[in-house]
Order: C-alpha cells, then sequence, then structure tokens
C-alpha cells in the first residue's frame, strides 16, 4: 500500500509488512472472539474449565520476568519469532481432529483438556511475539510517524476483525462444530502472520552481559517492589486496578455462562453483541484519547471503572427484565442493549488507561518497567480470580456474583476519588510525581 506523505522507504516496507499482519491478525482475533462461547456451547465444557481457558490469556504475562531477558539474550530474533509462531500457532491444526458430534464431547474431557493446553501455548505465544512486534516497529518508525502508521494499522486489524466475528458467528449457528475446520485455516494464517513480522528489517545489537540471568530477573523483581513501595500514587492506581481486575475476572466467565444458561443466546447475537460494543469504541476512542491527554489517569479510571459497573449492572437486570425481540435471528434485549452501551464506554477507555495509564507516573525513561509491574499483576489476580468468579456462582447464583463486582468496582472508584483528592494539585500531577521518587 502507497502512503501518503513523507516516508521513509524504510518505514513505507514495514509498513506494508505491518499492515499484512494487522489484517491476518484481524481474521485470528474475529474467530478467538467467539472462543469462550464455543467452548461452552459446542464443545460443552464445565465452568470452571471455562475458567480456566480466560486464566490462561492473563496468566502467561507472568513470565515475563523470564521472557524479556530471554528475549533481550537471544541473538537471532528474526528465527525466534518464526520458532515462536510455528510452535504455538501450529497446534490449533490439531482441532481438525476433534470429533464431530455432542454424544462423544460430552461423554469424556479429553479434548476439553486438550482444548486448554492447546489455547494455553497459543496464548503463552504472545508473551514472545507482542514485544518483539513493538521492538522490530520501533526500530524502523520514526517517532514522530509512529503513532499514526501504528493507529492506521490497529484501525484496519479491528474493522477485519469485526467482519470475522460477524461471519464466524453465522457460520457457527449453521455448523456448531465449524470451529474443527476453521482453526486450521487459523493455524496456517498464525504463521504467515508472524513469518510476515520477521520480513521487517532488523538489526542485531551484539551487546555483553554484565549480570547473569538469573541475577537480572532478581533486579526486575526488586525494581517492581521498589515502584510500588516508592510511588504512593501509582500504588493507589494499581489498588485500584486490582479491585477492578478481580470483578471483571469474576464475571467474564460468569457472563459467558449466563448468555448460554440463563438467556440462551445463539452464536449470532453473542457476535452482534460483541461488535456493537466495538464499533462504539472505535468511534470513542479519538474523544478518549484526547480526554486521557488532559486529566489525570485516576478520575479517568472512574469513567472506566464507572462504565464497567453499569455494565454489569445492566447484564444482571436482563434476568429480572428479560424483555426483547428478535431480528433475523438475533435475539436483542433492551437490558443487554444499554449494559453493552457502557461496555463500549468502557472498552474506549480501558483500551487507553490499560496500555498506557501507568506512563503518567513515571519518568520517560521507567514506562516499561511501570507497564511490566501492571502485567504482573494483572497474571497475579489471573491466578485466582476467574475460578473464584465460577466458584461464587455454583455457589449463591448470578445476582450474588454480579452485586459483588458491582461493589468491588464501587470500592475502586472511591480509592480514585480519595487518591486524587488527596493530592494537593491535580495540575501538577504529573511533575509532582516526579518530583516524589
Amino acid at each position: 500500500m502507497l502512503l501518503k506523505g513523507e516516508f521513509t522507504p524504510e518505514e513505507k516496507r514495514t509498513f506494508n509488512l505491518h499492515l499484512g499482519y494487522s489484517l491476518i491478525e484481524g481474521v485470528i482475533l474475529g474467530v478467538l472472539a467467539l472462543n469462550e462461547f464455543v467452548f461452552i456451547k459446542s464443545l460443552h465444557g464445565s465452568n470452571y474449565q471455562l475458567g480456566v481457558l480466560f486464566q490462561f490469556s492473563m496468566v502467561v504475562f507472568l513470565f515475563l520476568f523470564f521472557i524479556n531477558e530471554f528475549i533481550k539474550r537471544y541473538q537471532n530474533k528474526k528465527k525466534l519469532l518464526r520458532l515462536t509462531g510455528i510452535a504455538t500457532r501450529g497446534p490449533l491444526f490439531l482441532l481438525l481432529f476433534f470429533p464431530a458430534t455432542d454424544h462423544t464431547l460430552l461423554g469424556t474431557s479429553v479434548f476439553h483438556y486438550l482444548f486448554l493446553l492447546i489455547f494455553f501455548i497459543y496464548y503463552f505465544g504472545n508473551t514472545v511475539i507482542y514485544p518483539l512486534i513493538n521492538l522490530f516497529l520501533k526500530n524502523n518508525y520514526r517517532h514522530e510517524k509512529f503513532g499514526s502508521l501504528y493507529s492506521y494499522a490497529t484501525s484496519v486489524n479491528k474493522i477485519v476483525m469485526l467482519i470475522a466475528t460477524f461471519l464466524y458467528g453465522l457460520l457457527l449457528d449453521i455448523d456448531h462444530h465449524a470451529y474443527r475446520y476453521i482453526f486450521p485455516f487459523v493455524a496456517v494464517l498464525g504463521v504467515i502472520s508472524v513469518f510476515l513480522l520477521s520480513l521487517i528489517h532488523f538489526e542485531e545489537e551484539v551487546t555483553e552481559r554484565v549480570r547473569s540471568f538469573s541475577d537480572s530477573v532478581k533486579r526486575s523483581a526488586k525494581t517492581m517492589m521498589t515502584i510500588l513501595r516508592g510511588n504512593k500514587p501509582y500504588f493507589h492506581f494499581e489498588g485500584g486496578f486490582m479491585l477492578y481486575g478481580f470483578s471483571f475476572m469474576i464475571t467474564v466467565t460468569v457472563i459467558t455462562i449466563f448468555f448460554d444458561r440463563a438467556l440462551n443466546l445463539n452464536y449470532s447475537s453473542v457476535a452482534f453483541y460483541k461488535n456493537a460494543y466495538n464499533i462504539l469504541a472505535i468511534i470513542l476512542l479519538p474523544f478518549t484519547g484526547k480526554l486521557l491527554g488532559r486529566i489525570d489517569p485516576r478520575k479517568f479510571a472512574v469513567i472506566t471503572f464507572g462504565s464497567l459497573m453499569l455494565f454489569i449492572l445492566f447484564v444482571m437486570l436482563t434476568e429480572f427484565f428479560p424483555v426483547h425481540y428478535a431480528v433475523a435471528g438475533i435475539d436483542i434485549y433492551l437490558m443487554l442493549t444499554l449494559a453493552y452501551l457502557f461496555y463500549g464506554i468502557f472498552a474506549a477507555t480501558m483500551a487507553l488507561l490499560w496500555f498506557i495509564g501507568s506512563a503518567y507516573f513515571c519518568k520517560p525513561g521507567e514506562a516499561g518497567d511501570y507497564q511490566s509491574v501492571h502485567l504482573f499483576l494483572t497474571a497475579a489476580r489471573a491466578l485466582f480470580a476467574p475460578l473464584l468468579g465460577v466458584f461464587f456462582y455454583e455457589l449463591a447464583g448470578f445476582t450474588f456474583t454480579f452485586s459483588l463486582a458491582i461493589v468491588s468496582l464501587l470500592a475502586s472508584i472511591i480509592l480514585m476519588v480519595w487518591s486524587y483528592s488527596k493530592d494537593r494539585s491535580g495540575k501538577d500531577f504529573n511533575s509532582n510525581v516526579i518530583a516524589d521518587q
């Protein structure tokens, strides 16, 4: 694709490869958007197994300390990228050999555990692939061009994802076991997309490591503790995120169960709601991006946590006020529609807060360390929260689980308001934080 404006030949070549990767990944992410619903509706996985499936997507970040150091020390990073692509995307091809009958799937848990293992391997690959993507792009895009090129590729990725989710949902309504031949196709696409990335020009920096591998990992852990102890505003921010994350993770699996057991939604309906909130998020992102640039991230977090709280509230109310109508095979619930309007706001704000919120609490050179702390804490709560949500649901039902999440989100909002009000000046927030370090 030809770029308009002043771009270097290397930037154009890199962007074409980056865009190709984004297009292919859009298809893959569109398929994965329905993965948990496929697991419970088509494969008849148990509630706890469903919790583990979501858990795997987050808990892999616990290995970041080790993987980041491993990546730094690995000399041929292009080769590492290709090997990771084959090793972690290739196993998806095994789903071709899964049985196509409900009777067989209900009679044994072997295929459920194999499904979980395949996707643990897939998600583990992201811990290597995502850091290398950023590394390759940062080495080829100039700083002033990085944002525009990256955002354009991301926008294309989102549009393709929406189309893929919609078409996959329609296909699954025709054949509940369509995942058997879709995922082998996804496996091939996944390997191709990673190989495209490996074609991006990258010059290895040969550096001599003074510290041993174990010493470097220990130093990273020590840095994390120093950050949390020494930067109180950031500590409060992550405390709010722990309360939010607990709420999100105990409900994400339970909501999937709710869609299947309480509302009996088909695949097209689930795809409709997921696409609706994503479209709203895409529309709102330019506005939320400007807002985050003007206000303290803790004030911004109040909007994020509050919109998720209202989403969960209206999902809960759907059980008590199940007013709905069918349009072209899609069940449109009034309360669920309101819920996903708020989820669109949540998605548009969390997309920014989760990835760059930490950077507001530190000096530019420390952003990587702060984001590593953020990712590690995300993985830490993923160790228990998803399965705890299933436990609460099986113990006391949907309403109790959703109410618990709402209370936790309310606590996170109160913490953010208290932390912000404790600072003397919101206007000088960034400079005050840096000065205190």
